[in-house]
C-alpha cells in the first residue's frame, strides 16, 4: 500500500505520520521549500510542486488524500482540474470538503442527504470540486469519500490574536449554531476513511457537539486567561465584522454525524470543546 497526500500541511502531515506509523510508504505534495524540509525530517517523501502551474506530475498511489483547498476566487475549483488531469487513478480517494456546501439550514440538524445550497463563492467552489470528483471517480472506478468538515481548531489554530485585539462576538442569544472539529480528530477520521474496509461516499465530520462561534471564543478566552470579547447584536456584527466573517454568521446548522460514528466506526477524541482547547494550549506550550 502507498499513500499520496496532496496538500500536506497541518492536517495532511498528521495523516502522513499515521501512514508511516502503519508501515505505509507515503508521499506528500507541498509548494514551499520549508515544507519540503519539514516532510523530509518526518520521513515523508516530499514532492515540491505548485498546483496552479502547468506541467503538474503526480505519482501512482493506492490511497490519495486531497487536502489542498480550491483557489480563492471564482465559483469553480480550477486547481482541482489540474490535479485530476495529472493524477493516476488510485484505489480510493478521500477529499476534505466543507460543511458550508449545505448553506443556511436555520439551525436544523443536517445529515448527508440534505440538499447542497452553497451561499458563498467559497462554498460554491467546494460543490464544484465535489461534482468534478464524483464524475472523475465514477469514470475511472475509483472509490471516492468526501468529508464535509466544519471549522477546524487545534494547536496553532486558536483565535489568540483575535481575542487580544478585543474584536466583538455576537450576543449568545442571537449567535447561530456552528460546528467544529479538532485537527487531530480530522486527521484520524481522514486516515480511517482511507483505510477502512468499506466506506460510503460522503460523511459529515465534526465533534458531535454543536455550539456557536460565540461560545467557542468565550471558552478560548477563559482557557487562555484573556478578557472575554465584547458582545454585540447580530445585526451590528454583520456590519462590523467584514464580508467574510458576516458570511459565517448568516449560516446556522448542526451536523448530524451518526453515519461517521455508526458506519465508519469513528469516535472523536475531543467531543468536548473544553478538552480540545485545553489540549491545544498544552501542545502549543509543549
Amino acid at each position: 500500500m502507498s499513500v499520496l497526500v496532496i496538500g500536506c500541511g497541518d492536517t495532511g502531515l498528521r495523516v502522513a505520520r499515521m501512514a508511516l506509523d502503519a508501515g505505509v510508504r507515503c508521499s506528500g505534495l507541498v509548494r514551499q521549500a520549508a515544507s519540503v524540509a519539514r516532510l523530509r525530517f518526518e520521513g515523508v517523501e516530499a514532492l515540491q510542486q505548485d498546483l496552479d502551474s502547468e506541467g503538474l506530475s503526480l505519482p501512482v498511489a493506492d490511497q490519495v488524500l486531497i487536502a489542498a483547498p480550491p483557489p480563492k476566487q471564482g465559483t469553480q475549483d480550477t486547481r482541482l482540474v489540474r490535479v485530476l488531469s495529472a493524477l493516476p487513478p488510485p484505489r480510493r480517494l478521500v477529499y476534505i470538503s466543507t460543511s458550508g456546501v449545505y448553506g443556511d439550514c436555520g439551525g436544523a440538524w443536517v445529515d448527508e442527504h440534505a440538499p447542497l445550497r452553497p451561499l458563498t463563492p467559497r462554498a460554491q467552489r467546494r460543490v464544484d470540486a465535489e461534482s468534478r470528483l464524483s464524475d472523475w471517480a465514477q469514470d475511472r472506478g475509483v472509490e471516492l469519500v468526501r468529508l464535509r468538515v466544519p471549522g477546524i481548531y487545534g494547536p496553532g489554530r486558536l483565535p489568540i490574536q483575535r481575542l487580544q485585539r478585543g474584536l466583538p462576538v455576537i450576543r449568545p442569544a442571537e449567535a447561530p449554531w456552528s460546528n467544529r472539529i479538532h485537527v487531530e480528530d480530522l486527521a484520524r477520521v481522514a486516515w480511517t476513511a482511507m483505510t477502512a474496509a468499506a466506506v460510503e461516499s460522503v460523511y459529515n465530520v465534526s465533534d458531535g457537539t454543536p455550539t456557536s462561534m460565540t461560545d467557542y471564543f468565550l471558552r478560548c478566552a477563559r482557557h487562555l486567561g484573556l478578557p472575554e470579547p465584547p458582545q454585540i447584536p447580530l445585526a451590528e456584527a454583520e456590519q462590523r465584522l467584514g464580508a467574510q466573517a458576516a458570511s459565517f454568521v448568516r449560516e446556522s446548522r448542526r451536523l448530524d454525524i451518526r453515519r461517521m460514528r455508526e458506519g465508519l466506526g469513528f469516535e472523536p477524541k475531543y467531543p468536548d470543546l473544553d478538552a480540545g482547547i485545553g489540549a491545544s494550549i498544552a501542545a502549543q506550550q509543549g
